[in-house]
């Protein structure tokens, strides 16, 4: 996998994005901004929630899985940056912002944020390193701002999970009905903190089966109670506003955008949310890594149905990523893995 990702990663910085993608001037953004950028940095929403509820609600009974929540999030924003780098058309450009700022832009908002959020996720998670080289003096400065940092984590956060959204509300001739509404920024927003808090879930069954390391199985289920609470709210809310809209119809139309659909909501909500509601699941291991798993897959498809499958009608193309395009993505998140 990663030598096939290195390769594409050759051919696209020789040859340009033209040779290495399937994108078009008519399709310009495919799975590198749906994946890489738009599942990427909402996977990693769950280490604002928990760093939250442990440092300014007092919730200390989640601190153990406050840092590894954390370092996934660190990690998860260090490969969007590099998947970023990929997919711009001039990345010896990406300084650019900080010089050159746009605060009526969505995406300098967004690029900012990205920015100083990956910069305080580095921060809060220092402390750990401090110490195990045993640093005395930046360790004490650390904790002096730990509480300012993750405050500041957590709004920068907040401010770029919505703006996300943001984007596609920019676009509404293009965005298919059953996606686009005023309220995608609040919706990015819900099913990320539901994305980051399955991711959660995920990190520590995997850590468990790995390293053998003990797993949170008490705070498991209260994060899974939680993304139950989560993914309702959203759930409503949708319905609530498709209706609103008089895009209700657009579900029951045999078409590629309402399959697309059902699977995001049937495969992504209900389903979790039946599996969590139910105390034998969240009792086990087992049950409780599938509900997540269910959780993540409708978060990236639905990410996934924003991006490629909900602009695609309008584009009047048929886009299909190139092997390099796949190849890429896939030698990141095996990156991510490592």
């Amino acid at each position: 996998i990663m030598a096939l990702g290195i390769y594409a990663t050759v051919v696209r910085f020789a040859q340009g994005l033209g040779p290495a993608t399937n994108l078009s001037d008519q399709f310009p953004w495919g799975l590198w901004i749906g994946f890489d950028i738009l599942v990427g940095v909402g996977l990693a929403a769950g280490g604002f929630v928990i760093a939250a509820t442990v440092h300014i609600f007092h919730l200390e009974k989640y601190e153990d899985i406050a840092r590894p929540t954390i370092l996934t999030a660190f990690l998860g924003y260090v490969l969007v940056v590099v998947a970023l780098l990929i997919d711009i058309g001039r990345p010896y450009r990406i300084w650019h912002p900080m010089v050159m700022g746009n605060p009526h832009s969505v995406m300098f908002e967004v690029a900012m944020c990205v920015m100083f959020y990956t910069t305080v996720l580095a921060l809060e998670f220092s402390p750990l390193v401090l110490k195990r080289f045993n640093l005395q003096k930046p360790l004490k400065i650390i904790n002096a701002v730990y509480i300012p940092l993750v405050i500041l984590g957590v709004l920068l956060s907040t401010l770029h999970q919505s703006s996300l959204g943001t984007v596609y509300v920019i676009v509404p001739d293009k965005l298919y009905g059953l996606w686009y509404t005023p309220l995608l920024p609040v919706f990015f927003f819900l099913s990320a903190i539901a994305g980051g808090l399955a991711m959660t879930i995920f990190e520590s069954f995997m850590s468990w089966r790995a390293f053998g390391r003990r797993l949170e199985h008490d705070l498991l289920e209260g994060v899974a109670r939680t993304i139950v609470v989560v993914l309702a709210v959203l759930l409503v809310w949708k319905f609530m506003d498709l209706n609103g809209r008089g895009n209700l119809p657009l579900m029951f139309k045999v078409t590629q955008e309402s399959v697309m659909f059902w699977g995001e909501m049937g495969l992504g909500v209900v389903l979790p949310m039946i599996l969590f509601l139910i105390p034998k699941v969240r009792a086990s291991e087992g049950g409780l890594f599938f509900g997540a798993m269910l959780t993540i897959m409708g978060f990236i498809i639905n990410r996934l149905n924003v991006a490629i499958t909900g602009m695609a009608r309008a584009s009047g193309v048929n886009y299909m990523p190139s092997w390099m395009e796949f190849a890429i993505t896939a030698a990141i998140v095996a990156l991510g893995f490592y």
